[in-house]
């Protein structure tokens, strides 16, 4: 049996020897380094906002228990309200003191729950109405549905109604109590300037407001916030004229009366400073909070971050407020803040009172999740 051949010896590679007669070749050398330009700043990362270990559901889910408990601080800070004032009335009268404060607390939760109720199903419509929107068709603008219904079907969520507001401003918002009966609305000045990616961005903004049911925790929230300024300031104008009827009675205890009557409105004066405000911290803080998520939200749904912040760019350039159809007691639904104090900011203002985060602050997470 014959055996195969082994393999073939390779010849040995001989050194290498400048050429003879000559000046000997140059060694090879490495290729110059670059140069390096300026050093940038690193760029924001997801982590320096929230934690790592931290999901989108997780988020979701801590929304919908603030939301909870939001709403009961609310109600309980309403119902403390109405002790006070129903207390400050018998001020002078210890023995139905407490009896008084009970039935002005049983009293204050009765208006509260009924409040919350009306805004519940009511308070979408009565949005609707006060910022002059009108519904349209899918015939009216195709693009503008197909931009929802493309979001909407991302989120897994029915079809909202969808409104139109005649204002050359740039704004748009989502209101509603629950998936089954929401409605966005954007102007026609919005609708003018976005193209479509940037639409779509604006659009998965408001539908991410619907997902996570931020319209209804808005909604409850701006009810219960006006019901606390305006009963303060009710029992002020009402702790004011106990005071100067006190003040003008000739009866012969007329040195006590006016001491209670001073303390009534003294009790009335602090309660319309600080309830109201107060009242108006928390669901500002908590509104800003909703604003970043959204906007993750609408990451979320589109996979385009770009789409978005280019929206936003232009509602920051945008000096034209939304005075004839918004308010205080409205601006915290929209995607950006549409009072005028805000717009001759380009939306850049920032603090306690502020509906929603400076639009640098929202520009810059937004390009940290493309990075």
């Amino acid at each position: 049996m014959s055996q195969s051949p082994g393999p073939l010896p390779i010849p040995p590679i001989p050194p290498w020897r400048p050429p003879a007669g000559g000046k000997p070749a140059p060694a090879p050398t490495s290729p110059p380094a670059p140069r390096r330009g300026p050093e940038l700043p690193p760029p924001p990362k997801v982590s320096s906002y929230y934690p790592g270990s931290i999901t989108y559901l997780d988020l979701m889910a801590r929304n919908r228990r603030q939301s909870i408990v939001l709403i009961g601080f609310m109600v309980l800070l309403f119902v403390l309200v109405g002790v006070v004032i129903a207390g400050a009335y018998f001020i002078g009268q210890p023995e139905i003191l407490w009896k008084s404060a009970l039935t002005g607390a049983g009293v204050a939760l009765v208006v509260g729950v009924l409040a919350v109720v009306w805004s519940y199903y009511g308070g979408a419509s009565a949005i609707l109405l006060l910022s002059g929107a009108k519904r349209i068709e899918p015939k009216d603008d195709p693009v503008l549905f197909n931009v929802v219904d493309e979001v909407r079907i991302a989120a897994g969520l029915p079809m909202p109604k969808v409104y139109l507001i005649n204002d050359t401003a740039l704004n748009a918002f989502a209101t509603g109590r629950d998936p089954q009966h929401a409605a966005v609305a954007i102007t026609t000045g919005l609708r003018a300037t976005l193209d479509r990616d940037e639409l779509q961005g604006v659009m998965a903004h408001e539908v991410a407001h619907i997902r996570h049911y931020d319209i209804r925790f808005s909604m409850l929230m701006a009810t219960l916030a006006g019901l606390i300024a305006f009963v303060c300031d009710g029992f002020l104008r009402v702790a004011w004229a106990i005071f100067r009827g006190a003040g003008s009675s000739r009866s012969k205890e007329k040195g006590p009366a006016i001491a209670i009557a001073a303390v009534v409105l003294i009790i009335a004066f602090v309660l319309y400073l600080v309830a109201p405000i107060v009242g108006f911290i928390i669901q500002m803080t908590f509104s800003r909070e909703r604003e970043y998520l959204a906007d993750a939200g609408a990451v979320e749904l589109t996979r385009n971050p770009d789409g978005l912040i280019r929206a936003l760019a232009k509602l920051g350039q945008d000096r034209d407020p939304l005075v004839d159809v918004a308010n205080r007691g409205t601006a915290h639904l929209y995607i950006v803040n549409p009072l005028r104090k805000m717009h001759a900011t380009g939306n850049e203002a920032s603090s306690l009172f502020s509906s929603h985060p400076p639009l640098s602050k929202r520009i810059e997470r937004l390009q940290a999740l493309t990075r």
